[in-house]
C-alpha cells in the first residue's frame, strides 16, 4: 500500500531532524522551472497571487530569490519533519523509529505544488506555493498544467516498485487533482473521517486532517497491504462503519452509536 498526503503551510526549519540520510526530490529540476517564474514576481503580485499578505508575501519574495538547486545542506530539511499543521500532528513523525522511517520512505509520498512528489527523506527548502494556485508557466495556466502526468508518473514507478496494489489518498481534494487518474494501474482508496453532531455523521475538517495523519502513521507502523486490515483503523476512538463505506471510500466514525 502506497499512502500520499498533502504538504502544509506551517514549517520548521528550526528545530533538527530527528533521522539522518537525505535524498533528492525526483522532479527536482521542474520545481526549479517554478522558481524561475516566481523569482520575477514582485512582492504585491506575489500577494495577489497566493492571496496572502504583504508581510507573508515579503517572506516568500525572499525565500524564492535565495532558493538554489541543488539544495545546500544549511537550511534545507527532510520534507517529513519541515511540514507542520495538523496532517502532521496526528503523524507524529519524530517519534518514528529509523526503521519506520525507512519503511514510509518507500510507502509514503507528500504532494507539492513546488515540488510536485516527494519522499519522506527529500530534502527541501522553505516555500509556500499551493496546488490551486493559478501559476502560469510555460505549460500551462496553473501548477495542475504544468505538473501533467510527471506526478502520477512518479507515483506509478513507486507503486511498481513497492508492490503495492493499493493508492491510499489521504491528501485534500486540491493535491490530489494533481494526480492523473488514467496513468495509475492500481486500485485508488480515499478514506473520510466523520464526526457525530447533531443527530449526524459530517467531515469536521480540522479532524478530519489530524485522522489523515494519524492514519497515514499507522498504515507505517503495521506495514498495511490491504483494504481488509485498514478497515482495523481504530486509532483516537474512530472506527469502521461499513454501511457507509464504498468500496472507494472506507468511512470512519467517531461518537455517536
Amino acid at each position: 500500500m502506497l499512502s500520499i498526503l498533502s504538504p502544509a503551510k506551517t514549517l520548521d526549519f528550526d528545530s533538527p531532524s530527528p533521522v539522518s540520510g537525505a535524498t533528492k526530490p525526483a522532479l527536482i529540476k521542474d520545481a526549479a522551472e517554478i522558481v524561475e517564474v516566481l523569482k520575477e514576481l514582485t512582492p504585491p503580485r506575489l500577494a495577489q497571487l497566493m492571496s496572502v499578505s504583504a508581510k507573508l508575501a515579503d517572506l516568500n519574495y525572499q525565500r524564492y530569490q535565495d532558493w538554489e538547486a541543488p539544495h545546500p545542506k544549511l537550511g534545507s530539511k527532510a520534507a517529513l519533519f519541515a511540514f507542520q499543521g495538523d496532517v502532521y500532528r496526528g503523524l507524529k513523525a519524530s517519534a518514528w523509529t529509523k526503521s519506520q522511517v525507512a519503511y514510509a520512505q518507500d510507502h509514503l509520498r507528500i504532494l507539492s505544488g513546488l515540488y510536485g512528489i516527494l519522499r519522506p527523506l527529500d530534502q527541501i527548502l522553505p516555500y509556500r506555493l499551493e496546488m490551486g494556485t493559478s501559476l502560469k508557466t510555460s505549460r500551462g495556466k496553473d501548477l495542475y498544467a504544468f505538473w501533467g502526468t510527471l506526478v502520477a508518473n512518479q507515483l506509478q514507478q513507486q507503486i511498481e516498485a513497492s508492490q503495492s496494489k493499493i493508492l491510499l489518498n489521504l491528501a485534500s481534494q486540491e493535491y490530489f487533482k494533481v494526480v492523473d487518474r488514467k496513468t495509475l494501474q492500481c486500485r485508488v482508496v480515499s478514506p473520510a473521517f466523520k464526526e457525530y453532531k447533531n443527530g449526524d455523521y459530517k467531515v469536521i475538517s480540522i479532524f478530519a486532517k489530524l485522522a489523515r495523519g494519524e492514519m497515514a502513521a499507522w498504515v507505517i507502523k503495521h506495514k498495511v497491504k490491504t483494504l481488509k486490515k485498514l478497515t482495523r483503523f481504530s486509532e483516537d476512538g474512530y472506527r469502521y462503519d461499513a454501511d457507509r463505506s464504498t468500496d472507494e471510500v472506507p468511512v470512519f466514525v467517531r461518537g455517536g452509536h
